[in-house]
């Protein structure tokens, strides 16, 4: 099941790609921006708790989606594209089994455990 999840996730991340090349705006942006999202991580020097909310909203597909579309309704290319890349960069993490974050720690997602003492 884990590698049906991982080649769907390959698929998005290529379908976020795609949808970026719609937009006039230069390919470096897409590349340099792309692990942006991962700043979230800071939201955990308050706690497990609220790391793991701040880090799920900014991961969460949906959120992504949501922001895409405010972008589209707005007819603002930059909102677009955060949307956009926070569902490329969602895509991307599940690729590699980071899923959402439980409250207990950051190694525990709704895709198992991560971490080195996990494997």
């Amino acid at each position: 099941m884990k590698q049906i999840l991982s080649i769907e996730a390959v698929a998005e991340f290529f379908a976020a790609y795609f949808l970026f090349r719609l937009l006039n705006m230069p390919e470096w942006m897409f590349w340099a921006f792309l692990l942006a999202p991962d700043i979230s991580m800071i939201g955990y020097s308050l706690g497990n708790k609220w790391g793991a909310y701040i880090y799920n909203f900014v991961h969460h597909k949906g959120v992504a989606i949501g922001v895409a579309l405010a972008g589209w309704f707005l007819n603002s290319d930059i909102v677009i594209f955060t949307g956009i890349l926070l569902y490329a960069h969602a895509s991307i993490d599940r690729v590699f089994g980071y899923g959402l974050k439980y409250i207990t720690g950051f190694s525990d997602t709704h895709l198992g455990k991560i971490g080195k003492r996990h494997k």
